[in-house]
């Protein structure tokens, strides 16, 4: 099967009750079950994100992100598999998931958007 890749959102927060130097451990072996990923080439670079955003929408430019705190994304990279259920096993490999982040993992589409093809974007009554 072709390889495909795969977005990874990093979402939420550190638990609360976790402790900091277990928090730091966890990042720690991240780091390296990343670095070790992209050496294999089943990870592709990506980037915490700052805290600070705009949001732009029609006619409207505001400070953000307004998402409740647990829907913040702190960063992504990219996975590269076959399947979206593979994608999501190595996902499900990132030690940081034990202290209370969330990772979104979703199919990328290269193909050109058009109006008459069913999208995330498209409205329901549209279909």
């Amino acid at each position: 099967m072709p390889m495909n890749d795969y977005l990874v959102l990093s979402r939420g927060q550190w638990s609360a009750d976790a402790r900091p130097q277990e928090v730091q451990r966890a990042i720690d072996a991240f780091y390296v079950w990343y670095e070790q990923g992209l050496a294999e080439g089943r990870l592709k670079p990506g980037s915490r994100l700052e805290q600070g955003a705009r949001i732009v929408a029609q006619g409207l430019v505001t400070d953000g992100p307004f998402a409740e705190t647990k829907e913040w994304v702190g960063g992504y990279w990219f996975i590269v598999a076959e399947t979206l259920e593979q994608a999501a096993a190595i996902g499900a490999e990132n030690p940081c998931l034990r202290f209370g982040l969330t990772l979104e993992i979703r199919p990328l589409d290269a193909t050109r958007a058009h109006v008459t093809v069913p999208t995330n974007e498209t409205p329901a009554n549209w279909r």
